[in-house]
């Protein structure tokens, strides 16, 4: 069983930046690919960004790309997601998943394992 344990969220103002760490213990065959998704108030959860066991390859949705970055250190079983540029509609709470697999996936309902999420909100 994986167990997941996100951090970093927070207040913070548009144009800021943060960085979110998600903590992983557990059998790490289950880690081939870590994600983030976030949800908002009132909408469906949705995909940010994910990354495969190498870090090698990454993919972001495209309302993040040029801002928020991806990577990962898998001596901690470890998924970070750095934020920079933030707008008050990236207020969301956000949740790592991590699924086994060579394929990223951007479908939640692919992913095996959730942290409980952690809270950001961007004031204007």
């Amino acid at each position: 069983q994986v167990q997941l344990m996100e951090s970093g969220g927070g207040l913070v103002q548009a144009g800021g930046s943060l960085r979110l760490s998600c903590a992983a213990s557990g059998p790490t065959a289950s880690m081939d690919i870590m994600g983030w998704f976030r949800q908002a108030p009132g909408k469906e959860r949705e995909f940010v960004a994910a990354i495969n066991r190498s870090g090698l390859t990454t993919y972001s949705t495209d309302s993040v790309k040029g801002r928020f970055t991806i990577s990962r250190d898998n001596a901690k079983n470890t998924v970070f997601l750095q934020m920079n540029s933030l707008k008050p509609e990236d207020t969301a709470v956000y949740y790592c998943a991590v699924r086994s697999g060579f394929i990223l996936k951007m479908t939640s309902t692919t992913y095996d394992y959730w942290g409980q999420g952690t809270q950001v909100t961007v004031s204007s």
